[in-house]
C-alpha cells in the first residue's frame, strides 16, 4: 500500500482537467508537495487561485514539457528547493483528430513528443533518485486507444500504443530489478473533458473526469499495476485475440460505435 499524505506528487498537465482533479485529491489526502507543470499560464493562474490555502504545498511552474531545456530548468529549481519527487503522474496530453492524410509533420511531432517521448524523458530524469531512495510511483496516463485502432486518431493511437508499451516494460525492469519504483499504467476510454469535446459514444459512456481521477489515485494507493476503466476495457484484449479483424471491425466500428466517435470531434478550442 502506497501513502499519499507523506509524499511528493509531480502531475504534468497539472492545471485542468483530470491533472488538476488529481492535485485537489492529493491535497485532500495530505501530500507533502504538489508540483503542477502545465504550458498554459492562466490555467496555472487560475490554479494559484483555487488552491490559495495550500500555497505552502504547491509549486506551479509553466513548462513546455516537449523542451527538454525546460524540463532541465524546472528540475533544478526543483533539486534547489530540497524536492524530492516521490509520485510522478505523466498526465499531460494532445490529441490531432482528423484523418492521418491532413495531418501536418508538426502535428505528428506534437503528438508524437507530448503524448510519449516527454514521460519517457522526464521519468528518465527522475527515475535515478526514485531508485536510490528505494521507493517511488511512475504513472503514465496512457488510453484506451493504446489498444485500439481508431479512424480520426491515428497519430494519437500511434502515441499512446508507443507510451503504454514503454510503460509496462518499464515496469517488469523495475520489478526484476527490486528497486521499489512502481509502475501503473491507465488506459481509460474517452474523458469528458474539453480535450475530446464533440466526441460522440452511443453504447459506452464518456467518462466523468471526477470519477476518473479518484479511481487513479486509489490505483496508486492500492499498488495496482494496470487500470483501466470503464471496466469493458479490460475485456478489449480478449475480444481482439478472439475475433477475426473484419469481425471485430463490424462489433467494435458499427456496434460500438466506436470507429465513428470522432466524426463530429472539436477539441479544446487553442487546439
Amino acid at each position: 500500500m502506497t501513502r499519499i499524505s507523506d509524499k511528493t506528487v509531480l502531475i504534468t498537465g497539472g492545471a485542468s482537467g483530470i491533472g488538476l482533479l488529481m492535485a485537489k485529491i492529493c491535497l485532500q489526502k495530505n501530500a507533502e508537495r504538489v508540483i503542477l507543470l502545465d504550458l498554459d499560464s492562466e490555467a496555472l493562474n487560475r490554479a494559484k487561485n483555487e488552491f490559495q490555502e495550500h500555497a505552502a504545498k504547491l509549486h506551479f511552474l509553466k513548462v513546455d514539457i516537449t523542451d527538454e531545456a525546460q524540463l532541465d530548468e524546472a528540475l533544478l529549481k526543483l533539486q534547489s528547493l530540497g524536492v524530492e519527487v516521490d509520485i510522478l503522474i505523466n498526465n499531460a496530453g494532445v490529441v490531432t483528430g482528423k484523418s492521418f492524410i491532413e495531418h501536418t509533420s508538426k502535428d505528428i511531432e506534437l503528438n508524437m513528443q507530448v503524448n510519449s517521448i516527454a514521460p519517457m524523458k522526464l521519468s528518465l530524469k527522475l527515475l535515478p533518485g526514485m531508485v536510490s531512495r528505494g521507493s517511488a510511483h511512475i504513472v503514465n496516463i496512457s488510453s484506451a486507444a493504446s489498444m485500439l485502432s481508431n479512424p480520426g486518431m491515428s497519430v494519437y493511437c500511434a502515441s499512446k500504443w508507443a507510451l503504454t508499451g514503454w510503460s509496462d516494460s518499464l515496469r517488469l525492469e523495475m520489478q526484476r530489478k527490486k528497486t521499489g519504483v512502481k509502475v501503473l499504467t491507465v488506459t481509460p476510454y474517452y474523458i469528458d473533458t474539453g480535450m475530446f469535446s464533440g466526441v460522440r459514444s452511443p453504447v459506452i459512456p464518456i467518462l466523468k473526469p471526477d470519477k476518473v481521477a479518484h479511481k487513479i489515485i486509489k490505483a496508486i494507493e492500492v499498488d495496482k499495476i494496470v487500470l483501466r476503466t470503464p471496466k469493458i476495457v479490460y475485456a478489449l484484449p480478449l475480444i481482439k485475440g478472439i475475433l477475426p479483424k473484419r469481425w471485430f471491425d463490424i462489433v467494435v466500428g458499427k456496434y460500438f460505435g466506436i470507429y465513428d466517435s470522432m466524426n463530429k470531434f472539436k477539441g479544446r478550442s487553442h487546439e
